[in-house]
Order: C-alpha cells, then structure tokens, then sequence
C-alpha cells in the first residue's frame, strides 16, 4: 500500500487544527454567555430591572460591554433569556400527562411540591416577583412573561383540571374556568416568604395539602 505524499498529510494537519479552534470558540462563546447571564441574574436581582446597566452586568461577567451586545440586542433580551432557562423548563412539566396508573391529584401534588423547591425557595422567585412589582412600568417584559410561562401555565393546568373533573376526581367543574385557582398556593408562597416570612413564617406544605383538599376532597387513610 503506498504511503500518503507530504503534502496530503499537510492537509490533514491543516483540517483538524481548525475544527479543533471552532469548537473551542464556541465553547468560549458559551462560556461568556453564560457569565453574562450569571451576571444579569445577579444585577437584575440585586438593582430591579429598572435599575440595572448593561455597564454594570458587564463588569460582573468579566467582560466588554461590546461582548453583552455580541450576545443579546438589549437588556430587555437578557431578561428574557432569563426566564427562559430559569422559569419556562418548569412550565413544560406541566404539560406532560398523569403516569399510568397515577391519580390528577398526585401530579399536581408532585408539581406543586416542585415548585416549591425549586422556585419559591431558590432566586428563581426573585425573578417572579421582579415582573409583579416592575411588569407594569416595563409592559414588554410582562407581555413576554405572560406568552412564554402564564398562558402556557395556565393552559396545561386547565388540561389537567378537566381531565380530573372527567375522571371524577373534581366535582366542580367550574373550575376549569378557573385554573388560577389551582395554582393559588404557589404565588402566595413566593410573595409570602419575600415579604412576611420574619413576621410569621409559612408552611408553604400544608398550604397546599389544605388546599387540595378543599379541590379534590380530603384523602382517606390508607
């Protein structure tokens, strides 16, 4: 078998340094996306959305203004990179059916359960209540939060509401009217534990067994 020339072997070595370069750009790219968002979180959280400078986000993530805008087109983009990967994963759960064999009541339970620890008790619950107290100075954030979490929020939690009221696990049905209701508990946690939680605290858990209770009918033993 006869050996490649020089100049074939050449090429190759040409070939695989530069995809080798592309990959690690693009891992830096990432990389400074990610701090930049990190970085944003921070400020948003720390300033409010009003107050904070793209100046500012930049001189946290550790890099130029002019990297912000390689990135993002706007502060108000940056926000709603946010929301997308800190808030929109946990609405899509919602959209997924009951487990075989599993009762309504059960997911919402195990829903709800979730967003309590992975929301109302994280920073994510900052950025929710971030878009109560500034969504109505900044109306296209609200509008983006409305379109991207609370109507698909609420459209998943009607479906689940009459697929109860189907299987009879809810007598009243109009509820599905109604799916705001449902989701109740978990608002008032996250205003709750920002504003009252030194006052008195809240067992955000039994809240929200009482509450189903009073929707789905109190459980029997076992």
């Amino acid at each position: 078998m006869s050996k490649p020339s020089k100049l074939s072997e050449r090429r190759v070595q040409a070939v695989k340094p530069a995809g080798a370069g592309a990959s690690r750009r693009a891992d830096r790219s990432a990389e400074r996306r990610a701090a930049i968002v990190q970085a944003a979180m921070d400020e948003f959280i720390a300033r409010g959305f009003a107050a904070t400078r793209l100046d500012d986000v930049a001189k946290r993530a550790g890099v130029a203004k002019g990297t912000i805008y390689l990135h993002f087109k706007d502060k108000e983009s940056m926000f709603e990179e946010l929301i997308r990967t800190a808030i929109v994963p946990f609405v899509g759960r919602l959209a997924a059916p009951p487990p075989a064999g599993g009762s309504v009541r059960d997911m919402v339970e195990a829903l709800a359960r979730m967003f309590l620890q992975e929301v109302a008790g994280t920073r994510r619950a900052d950025l929710v209540r971030l878009i109560i107290a500034e969504g109505s100075r900044f109306p296209a954030i609200a509008d983006f939060y409305y379109r991207e979490v609370v109507s698909r929020g609420l459209a998943a939690m009607r479906a689940l509401i009459q697929l109860a009221i189907t299987r009879g696990e809810i007598r009243e049905p109009k509820l599905v009217q109604h799916p705001q209701l449902m989701i109740a508990p978990m608002m008032v946690a996250v205003l709750w534990k920002s504003l009252f939680e030194r006052h008195a605290p809240l067992d955000a858990e039994a809240m929200l067994q009482t509450h189903l209770d009073l929707i789905f009918g109190t459980r029997r033993p076992t």
